[in-house]
């Protein structure tokens, strides 16, 4: 330690302002004075020629001499207390007498500092090399957490009225007559619906589960009805970010029992350890139209233009009635009839077998009314009944030859 300092002393008495450089001389110049005070007599007596003058001198600054006497005493006292404190006592005048009157004196400071510098050194390192990689691995934590948790599976309302969707196909219509590349963008009618919670289901373990906790919120919801119905009104067109058109439920007493019945059941499949609902709050909506559909589309088209559908905003497009709600697969492949894969369902009010038995009939009815409409389009074209009249005369024609040659033969088959 005592070779560093006596290395670092230049620099530091280099470095020191003049105010602390003048008190460690004045601190230095203290001890060296009482020992010239010591020898003064010595020095009267070798000089035989100069004893005249120093007598003289003496009595000039006899009064001097003495305040110097008291602060010489007073000084000794304090180097002595200084002395006996430390281990080996050190000269006045030197290096180790600085080196004495520092706090650090007793700290290896060698070691200390050597230390210091290497483990900030290796800290330095340790970031250059782990920074990039750190990041790395916070984003590929952070994705796989989001793909972990990613929602694949929902609670749906499906939207049944036909004055519901009749009135959505043709605002459907209208914007698509505008701008063709919405197209895309447009919610099939058999997958209309409102989505009450969603969630991520891994395996077919947790499918088992949320089919139950779907079971069990049915307890719960009929409770709250206590045989009442829940009428939901759509009414108007609004957007979120321009990028996804729905229909909104107008707000009212049945809209707070959906609200109510959507906390419940996001309660009832979280203790059931299902990773259900999301941060934000509960804000129904019937979706028709979404960017999102389509990548391609999202390339072409980045937000949708609101005048697109402004005859449409104050639309008054129907009343459904809450009566089933079903788990749906985001991912699974569709039924034919357009609507989400369905792992379970609940079904509510005392005629549910009647509805569902008419919601089957109502869907039967449409498939068969297209089909209908596809042989009109066909019998429409003269070409087609050209074809369909020349085939039906050809047939006709045959038969009868057919049937003359077997007169003629007298076979018994005529």
């Amino acid at each position: 330690m005592q070779r560093l300092l006596r290395r670092l002393l230049p620099a530091l008495y280099s470095a020191r302002p003049a105010a602390a450089r003048d008190l460690l001389l004045a601190r230095r110049a203290v001890p060296a004075l009482s020992r010239l005070m010591a020898l003064r007599p010595a020095a009267g007596a070798e000089g035989g020629d100069g004893g005249g003058d120093l007598s003289r001198a003496a009595g000039a600054t006899a009064e001097h001499d003495g305040l110097e006497n008291v602060q010489q005493k007073k000084i000794f006292k304090e180097n002595k207390k200084r002395t006996q404190q430390r281990k080996e006592p050190c000269h006045a005048d030197s290096v180790e007498s600085l080196m004495a009157e520092m706090p650090f004196v007793d700290t290896d400071i060698e070691d200390e500092f050597v230390m210091h510098a290497t483990s900030e050194i290796n800290i330095k390192k340790k970031r250059k090399r782990t920074t990039g990689r750190e990041i790395e691995e916070g984003d590929e934590r952070k994705k796989k957490k989001k793909k972990q948790y990613q929602p694949n599976y929902f609670i749906s309302l499906p939207i049944t009225n036909p004055e519901i969707t009749g009135s959505i196909q043709a605002v459907q219509d209208a914007i698509i007559q505008k701008d063709q590349r919405l197209s895309k963008a447009m919610v099939q009618s058999g997958s209309l619906h409102v989505t009450m919670l969603v969630m991520h289901l891994s395996n077919e373990e947790e499918i088992s589960i949320a089919v139950g906790a779907l079971s069990d919120s049915k307890d719960f919801v009929e409770d709250r009805l206590k045989g009442k119905t829940v009428d939901l009104s759509f009414q108007g067109i609004d957007h979120f970010k321009n990028e996804v058109g729905f229909v909104k439920l107008a707000e009212n007493d049945h809209t707070t029992i959906l609200a109510e019945i959507a906390e419940t059941m996001k309660k009832i499949f979280q203790e059931k350890g299902i990773f259900a609902g999301e941060e934000r709050a509960f804000k129904p909506h019937l979706t028709f139209m979404k960017l999102s559909k389509s990548t391609q589309l999202r390339k072409q088209v980045k937000k949708i233009d609101s005048s697109l559908y402004e005859d449409f905003k104050s639309h008054y497009f129907g009343v459904e009635i809450l009566h089933r709600l079903d788990l749906c697969s985001m991912l699974k492949k569709k039924q034919p009839n357009g609507y989400y894969y369905c792992e379970s369902s609940i079904v509510f009010g005392k005629s549910h077998e009647a509805d569902l038995v008419k919601e089957a009939l109502h869907r039967e009815t449409q498939a068969l009314l297209s089909r209908l409409n596809q042989i009109k389009e066909l019998l429409s074209s003269p070409e087609i009944r050209m074809k369909i009249s020349k085939e039906l005369f050809e047939d006709r024609h045959n038969s009868n030859s057919k049937w003359k040659s077997c007169i003629d033969s007298g076979s018994p088959n005529a």
